[in-house]
């Protein structure tokens, strides 16, 4: 089975699949061509990697659990100390968050000193607020994205109406002209494709955010 096969049966991507083969989760056989062949256990290691990273678990916690170093109820287990951590983090912020708002505050009146000043107490004992940097890396990623994507079909459009124009003055053959437009038309769906499936892997978390884990 080919990997576009796998990625249809498992519901997980091709560039995800070729990641956690090179951290050693998966080791699919080479065909005499040199590509990649997955068979049914193949399939079922990929399936319970999809359980496992959905619940949270992460890359190298899963990789301990195939190679047997550790058991799946031990890091079950593990898994439920950092959730119970997360759980207090979440309490924390809805507490500070309904403190601010029994203040009756307004933007203009926000005592901010006084807030950051608290927030940054409570970080001192372990509790753990929004990671805004990873929000303005990911808008930042977002936004290089967009801005290259608009580059390029400004770009294709400007060869289209120079092809237009260009047959305006000096008119071809149809087939010509129509072969001409339809190339630059062809990448512009091309790059709109890409760029939606870039900003969904983003939004997704990536590659290299599953390896932090």
């Amino acid at each position: 089975m080919k990997i576009k096969q796998v990625e249809e049966l498992v519901g997980i991507t091709s560039k995800n699949i070729r990641f956690y083969e090179s951290q050693g989760l998966l080791t699919p056989e080479r065909a005499d061509n040199g590509y990649r062949e997955y068979h049914q256990d193949n399939i079922e290691v990929l399936k319970k990697i999809k359980l496992l990273r959905k619940i949270g678990i992460s890359v190298e916690d899963i990789k301990s659990v195939l190679n047997d170093n550790v058991t799946l109820e031990n890091c079950l287990e593990k898994y439920l100390d950092v959730l119970e951590k997360q759980k207090s983090n979440l309490t924390n912020m809805y507490n500070l968050t309904e403190e601010i708002i029994n203040q009756k505050c307004e933007l203009n009146n926000l005592k901010t000193d006084e807030w950051l000043e608290k927030m940054e107490n409570m970080e001192k004992e372990g509790i753990n607020f929004v990671n805004i940097s990873k929000i303005d890396i990911h808008m930042k990623k977002k936004m290089g994205a967009i801005i290259g994507g608009a580059v390029m079909i400004v770009f294709m459009l400007f060869l289209i109406g120079m092809f237009l124009w260009g047959n305006s003055v000096d008119p071809i053959p149809l087939g010509l002209l129509i072969v001409l437009v339809a190339i630059p038309v062809v990448i512009i769906v091309c790059i709109i494709g890409v760029l939606i499936g870039r900003i969904r892997e983003i939004d997704g978390g990536e590659e290299d955010e599953a390896a932090k884990y």
